[in-house]
């Protein structure tokens, strides 16, 4: 069985804490270069259940790239359209009529 390998990202919060997170897609718009983000899982079943994904921006700070939380409600909106539109294209999702 082929793995598929996974564009892994690791972030480390305020208070100190890593969280690793699946690199599930990237974009750039007038606004900036953002990513769409899955945090991952010790379980593989857990990672079935999971439904929410993050959506952080690329900013320079310090002369070097980090990622930040999008703070604006409507450009986050905007963004989880894109995202959303882009995984039903990558993902194929269609309505199945017999499901």
């Amino acid at each position: 069985m082929d793995e598929q390998e996974l564009d892994l990202l690791t972030l480390i919060d305020d208070e100190g804490n890593e969280h690793e997170f699946e690199i599930l897609d990237a974009i750039e718009t007038e606004e900036g270069c953002f990513y769409a983000l899955l945090p991952t899982f010790s379980e593989p079943d857990d990672a079935l259940d999971a439904e929410t994904y993050y959506i952080f921006e690329v900013i320079e700070e310090n002369g070097e790239e980090q990622l930040a939380e999008v703070e604006d409600e409507a450009l986050l909106d905007k963004l989880a359209e894109i995202f959303e539109a882009r995984f039903d294209e990558m993902f194929e999702v269609e309505d199945d009529p017999q499901a």
